[in-house]
């Protein structure tokens, strides 16, 4: 009799009841062993409801494809990489493969899961995973910057607007600092006083994004005002600099103006270059 048929036949039984949750326990308990000597990071992460789920199941000799794919997502849910959540995985299976009461040491294989074990957990860690990329805002919540990914995206909506007017009427603004001599957090810091300025001075909607560890982008139609503001920038970006001792010696704030190229393809690639290599001596 299975964990599941006999947890139903002996509900009023307290003897079955405990053997039952007896097993559960000794197969979660080895399980646990097996990961957490195989290198899962944080043992007090481990245990979840989930897990009672599959050991209940896999007992029971029935599918636990459900439970799987269940286990998957909470390890998503909680932080665990894919990688740890299959090794964890494995460790299940090697348990599995030893015979009933043994107590010896077992090797988990990742490359030893069975196909389906394998893809019920990766689905359900995938699909939170998703999820969880599909409600993430489309800037660095550090800066405030929108990310290279979404400025990508917006000029790919001008270009196609471009090709239906039949004319190109934004510029890119780049804004370059010299991070040479600034390591660690005062480099965060530095970007996000910029990014400060940006927004106090290109506050009409134009679109400001991180190009790079060092440079960010203004997409904009020009106007008349165009030039005072990259002046006002270029001031204001470095009297934010200069309050901080720990990033005054960003160097100059280096600012200048790009028309866009003719394609998008040509655009991307101006985007890599300053990404990579920064304004600076560009």
């Amino acid at each position: 009799m299975g964990v599941r048929e006999a947890a139903a036949d002996g509900a009023g039984n307290p003897v079955v009841a405990r053997r039952c949750g007896a097993d559960v326990r000794a197969l979660r308990s080895r399980w646990r062993t097996a990961s957490l000597a195989a290198g899962w990071s944080y043992p007090a992460d481990w245990p979840l409801e989930e897990v009672d789920e599959v050991c209940a199941v896999v007992l029971a000799g029935a599918d636990a494809g459900h439970e799987l794919y269940r286990l998957g997502a909470a390890r998503a849910e909680a932080g665990a990489g894919l990688a740890e959540t299959l090794l964890d995985l494995a460790a299940l299976h090697a348990v599995l493969a030893e015979p009933v009461g043994s107590a010896g040491i077992v090797s988990p294989n990742v490359d030893a899961i069975p196909a389906r074990m394998l893809r019920t957990t990766a689905l359900g860690w995938g699909d939170v995973m998703s999820a969880q990329a599909a409600s993430c805002a489309a800037d660095n919540p550090l800066t405030g910057l929108a990310t290279g990914a979404y400025l990508r995206t917006r000029l790919r909506e001008v270009y196609a607007e471009a090709r239906t007017s039949g004319r190109r009427d934004h510029v890119l603004v780049f804004v370059s600092l010299d991070l040479g001599r600034t390591t660690g957090w005062s480099r965060v810091v530095a970007m996000t006083l910029l990014a400060d300025a940006l927004r106090e001075v290109f506050d009409s909607g134009q679109t400001i994004a991180s190009v790079g560890p060092s440079v960010a982008a203004v997409l904009l139609k020009p106007d008349a005002n165009l030039h005072r503001s990259v002046v006002n920038l270029r001031l204001l970006a470095a009297d934010r600099l200069a309050v901080d001792p720990h990033v005054a010696s960003t160097g100059p704030v280096e600012v200048w103006l790009e028309p866009l190229p003719a394609t998008y393809e040509e655009v991307g690639e101006l985007l890599c270059r300053y990404s990579v290599d920064g304004g600076i001596g560009r």
